[in-house]
């Protein structure tokens, strides 16, 4: 077992900035209700609300806008639902206004919840990308209509990095009379983002994502936008998200998006350099490779690449041996290997479908990593392409 550990999936999740660490330590006493009206609530209340003003203005938001819950996937239901909500329902009238319109390349926490809103008899509509992991912009314009009560869109997709033209996508569905969302829990720190000048209703964010901790995130909704909550109970959260509010989370949010606004331009340009080293290492040192996502339109750190002839799962438990975290967009269920249903909307074969990797380089990457990745990894996968009995390049 190597003694080198080198982490390439801050995608899934992020360590904690040692700044937000150090904020976390400081702030483990202070333990009174943010509700409470005495001197020790008083103090919660102060700090939470000095975290939603950062959040607020690192997305160009007011702080009532903002809505503190347990992470990205509670966001994307809350907005989801609204559309079964009886009282919101009103305000989206008609009350034949009650379709969703989404993507096929969506997180799971928007694709399964818009699968069981369709088994309530929610029609839902699901565009379709092309092989960069584009939508098609007419395709949408074509989807919205009168019955749309909701455009859900990912802002930067969680596996192959593609970003979207969210602005563009308001405009559209802005123009048919339905509400905006976008899941932008990969994009947020990483590129910019503004709800403004985007004009959209509602987006989700989770801390974790951000070097900041886990079990805190935040859902942007648009002054005078419907809404319904998915939790009731008291009046937390401007009667918006009921239950005691996660200090320690909400101030470490607020401490990681402050970092991230100071970083994050410097950020950019070295994730991108670290990013292109790894891809053209990968190029010239390894065969019948396809590299997935844009090429422009992506997350500076994010590098999607498909293996013919090697199994995701193969090569990620191969890189781990040798100490090097990545992640597979396969899925190992019940004895059957199933491709990524990202990797599988772009149209990409079979044959490269099963061998995606995503390395998801982070700010505690450096280019030694990336060279200990490139003296790894091409052994690894010839080794496995020996074993295949499909594949048919050239391996000598």
């Amino acid at each position: 077992m190597s003694t080198k550990r080198v982490y390439m999936d801050n995608n899934a999740t992020t360590p904690l900035h040692p700044e937000v660490k150090k904020t976390l330590i400081e702030c483990f006493d202070l333990y009174g209700n943010p509700s409470s009206m005495h001197s020790f609530g008083r103090e919660a209340h102060e700090r939470v609300e000095n975290s939603r003003r950062l959040v607020a203005d690192f997305l160009g938001a007011s702080p009532e806008e903002i809505i503190f819950t347990g992470g990205g996937s509670e966001s994307n239901n809350t907005v989801l639902k609204l559309v079964t909500c009886r009282e919101t329902a009103c305000k989206l009238c008609p009350a034949s206004r009650r379709e969703i319109v989404t993507t096929q390349i969506e997180h799971p926490s928007v694709l399964n919840t818009v699968k069981f809103l369709e088994s309530e008899g929610i029609p839902a509509v699901y565009l379709s990308v092309d092989r960069e992991g584009k939508i098609d912009l007419q395709e949408l314009n074509d989807a919205v209509s009168e019955n749309t009560a909701l455009v859900s869109v990912i802002m930067a997709n969680n596996e192959i990095g593609t970003i979207q033209d969210i602005k563009k996508v308001a405009e559209i569905a802005h123009a048919s009379g339905a509400l905006v969302h976008t899941d932008a829990v990969q994009a947020l720190g990483k590129v910019p983002v503004n709800v403004r000048e985007l004009n959209i209703d509602f987006l989700s964010f989770s801390g974790h994502k951000l070097y900041g901790p886990k079990g805190i995130g935040i859902l942007y909704v648009k002054k005078g936008a419907p809404f319904c909550n998915l939790i009731h109970g008291g009046h937390q959260e401007f009667s918006r998200r009921a239950g005691t509010l996660n200090t320690q989370g909400i101030i470490g949010l607020g401490k990681a998006v402050e970092l991230a606004a100071q970083e994050l331009p410097e950020e950019i340009e070295r994730l991108k350099r670290l990013k292109n080293r790894l891809k053209q290492g990968i190029l010239e040192r390894i065969p019948d490779v396809h590299i997935n996502g844009h090429a422009t339109d992506c997350l500076p750190g994010t590098l999607n690449v498909s293996f013919m002839g090697a199994e995701g799962e193969a090569i990620l438990l191969y890189l781990d041996l040798e100490g090097i975290a990545v992640s597979t967009g396969s899925a190992c269920s019940t004895g059957s290997l199933e491709s990524s249903h990202v990797i599988v909307a772009t149209g990409l074969g079979a044959e490269y479908a099963h061998g995606s990797i995503r390395f998801s380089l982070g700010r505690e990457n450096t280019e030694e990593d990336v060279d200990y990745v490139l003296e790894k990894l091409p052994h690894i996968i010839l080794k496995i392409r020996r074993m295949s009995s499909v594949y048919a390049g050239g391996i000598k």
